[in-house]
């Protein structure tokens, strides 16, 4: 039992002690070789290529080399290269429109291996020439055009700087995936500012053109209504003398129906007019006579304390007829006097305004009455 132990123990450290350090001195002596997916191992010996080793996997190495592959750990050198997809973007490369305007492109491009050996030992610095390349290409395909174009027409400048740089960069290994411009902007400051300055003016004349069209159709639109409204009450106008005549007709047909709407007619037609109505005592022709010998003025009515309206502004009254035998003047005078008496004693609001217009005299006559009255009362 104890052997069985010391036998799997010693079994199981020769296995993972045993077998790395075989690994390792077998590949230190160039019998194999592990390639990564979309790699490739460039071996060089004594200044010359030996071998390109690009399948991925495990590989055995004389297969490819032969007896170098045994040298190659201690007298040769080996390159590891990537061989995926790689991308750059080249930020604003500057270039002139066909207007003289100041433009910045970017542009987007992918690229890969395709030569190894090119790759290599055909340049120093080959991805650093490919940029530079890339450069000058959009600067000699693209200036000069039309700025419409330069803002438009992308995928066209795309293919023009693919086709004007794939030759020479697939001499130097690399071969040029998609090619794609990315940004066309302005690099002046100024011309951006004026820009945006048009574009704002231009977005306001729209804006107004707009608003002028639907003001324009508003008016259309009103204008059409205008005259259909004026039509019906054109239309509306020419019959209504026919209706109104039919209707007078039936009315006059009886004749108290017809005084009724008359009379109705006319009291409506004096309670609406500017002027207004006095409401004289009985028994006071001179009064009236003189209230038709004032100036009317606006009309404001007044009432009486016995009820009686009054106006302020006298209005138009038809005087009696005058007598066969013209009073005495003295009868006159004191007939006026009694009047202006009894309307003082009656209260009037509207007597000041009419004793400014009487003569003094009348006035003086009427008070002295009126103070007798009320010294006889």
């Amino acid at each position: 039992m104890i052997g069985f132990i010391l036998g799997l123990a010693f079994g199981s450290t020769a296995f993972w002690v045993g077998v790395p350090v075989v690994l390792a001195l077998c590949r230190l002596f160039g019998l194999f070789t592990i390639v990564k997916e979309r790699y490739c191992h460039v071996y060089v010996l004594f200044g010359k290529i030996v071998g390109c080793v690009d399948n991925p996997g495990l590989n055995f190495l004389p297969a490819w080399l032969g007896w170098r592959a045994f040298i190659m750990s201690w007298f040769g050198k080996r390159y590891v290269l990537d061989m995926r997809m790689d991308q750059c973007y080249l930020r604003s490369n500057p270039v002139n429109s066909e207007e003289g305007a100041p433009m910045g492109i970017g542009i987007w491009y992918e690229m890969f291996i395709s030569n190894p050996l090119n790759f290599l030992f055909k340049n120093a610095d080959p991805r650093g020439s490919l940029s530079a390349n890339v450069c000058n290409s959009v600067v000699r395909s693209l200036s000069n055009l039309p700025l419409a174009e330069m803002l438009e027409q992308r995928h066209r400048m795309s293919q023009m700087v693919r086709e004007d740089v794939s030759p020479k960069s697939y001499e130097w290994g690399y071969q040029l995936g998609t090619v794609y411009v990315r940004k066309v902007h302005f690099r002046d400051n100024t011309m951006i500012k004026q820009i945006e300055e048009k574009v704002v003016n231009r977005l306001r004349q729209v804006t107004a053109a707009i608003t002028q069209d639907g003001a324009n159709q508003v008016n259309i639109i009103t204008s059409s209504a205008d005259r259909q409204a004026a039509i019906e009450f054109a239309k509306a106008q020419a019959v209504r003398p026919c209706v109104v005549g039919e209707a007078l007709t039936q009315i006059a047909k009886d004749p108290v129906i017809a005084g009724a709407l008359f009379d109705v007619l006319e009291t409506e037609n004096m309670s609406s007019g500017a002027g207004g109505v006095a409401i004289i005592p009985r028994g006071k022709p001179l009064l009236a006579q003189m209230l038709a010998g004032v100036p009317q003025g606006p009309p404001t009515a007044r009432t009486t304390e016995s009820g009686n309206a009054y106006s302020s502004a006298p209005p138009k009254v038809v005087p009696p007829p005058a007598p066969a035998k013209p009073p005495k003047p003295k009868e006159v005078f004191h007939e006026a006097a009694d009047e202006l008496a009894d309307l003082a004693e009656a209260g009037l609001d509207a007597l000041p305004a009419y004793l400014q217009k009487i003569p003094a005299q009348f006035v003086g006559e009427a008070m002295r009455r009126l103070l007798a009255k009320k010294g006889g009362a």
